[in-house]
């Protein structure tokens, strides 16, 4: 008799704490101990351009999925791009260096043929000697050439670098949330241009009581139920990060999680987070053993 009633009181406890839930607006997980949580973006960037310009086209608008590198805003850059250009010519140019080498191989046989002269008498020390400063300038007026040709090479990368800044590129997949820029626009340094959402996977901070923090390790499961959803019967997220300084005023610990989120929900949403099994069916699993 005494036991039917431990269970009964179980039982109203539990239906008691659903009902709760539902009256304060919050999921209930019928296999977990529920905490409350708010999705985040797993990532949300504010994108600026780092160089003054004018806005010669924008390629998004709001709403709109893009992949990672997808050039999204661009500044006129007609003058950098043609200047570009001719470095990129420059610096692919062997002219110089292959006339440099021809001229080194000429002045190396025209040496050749007046040692072999002097051998037989028909040519001066002073012949040779002045052929043998020739190769050295040859081969000097060579190592310019290659010398001249990688300075292009560094500045063509240094104009490339010049003419990057000039464009915004996603910097990952999301979704562009806000675009703060026109077309013809005149705009500064760090203003906001583009807004760009990552929310595939959601984050979620949970104030977690310490005495349950304690308990939990990074890569464990967790039940996320989302509004207007049925509870969750496995585990759809997992922990990612445990803080190491607790709240003392909530005497709690932040606990964040992880979930996919393929269907695209909007972050901002109130979620129900359970990180273990119902502690009632323990406890009723306990009283059957005693």
């Amino acid at each position: 008799m005494r036991a039917k009633t431990i269970i009964s009181r179980s039982t109203a406890m539990v239906f008691l704490a659903a009902l709760l839930g539902v009256l304060m607006g919050a999921p209930f997980h019928i296999h977990a101990e529920t905490l409350q949580g708010i999705t985040a973006p797993n990532a949300d960037i504010t994108l600026s351009f780092v160089v003054p310009g004018r806005i010669s086209d924008v390629l998004v608008k709001e709403g709109n999925v893009v992949q990672k590198d997808q050039l999204l805003v661009r500044l006129y850059d007609e003058p950098e791009l043609i200047q570009c250009e001719q470095l990129k010519m420059l610096s692919e140019d062997r002219t110089k260096i292959l006339a440099a080498e021809a001229e080194l191989a000429q002045k190396r046989v025209d040496l050749r043929k007046v040692e072999m002269a002097r051998a037989k008498g028909a040519a001066s020390d002073w012949e040779v000697e002045h052929l043998r400063l020739n190769v050295r300038i040859a081969s000097l007026s060579l190592k310019s050439s290659i010398l001249e040709r990688e300075q292009y090479r560094r500045r063509h990368r240094h104009a490339q670098s010049q003419l990057a800044q000039m464009r915004l590129n996603a910097p990952l997949e999301g979704m562009i949330e806000d675009v703060s820029v026109e077309t013809g626009e005149s705009i500064g340094t760090l203003g906001p241009a583009i807004r760009l959402v990552q929310s595939d996977p959601l984050l979620i901070d949970v104030p977690v009581p310490m005495t349950q923090a304690a308990a939990l390790e990074v890569g464990q499961d967790a039940w996320v139920t989302f509004p207007g959803l049925s509870a969750v019967e496995s585990p759809n997220g997992r922990i990612i990060n445990i803080a190491t300084v607790a709240d003392a005023a909530s005497d709690t610990l932040r606990v964040r999680i992880e979930v996919p989120n393929p269907t695209k929900r909007p972050a901002g949403e109130r979620v129900a987070i359970a990180f273990s099994a119902d502690k009632e069916e323990e406890n009723l699993a306990q009283f059957k053993t005693d």
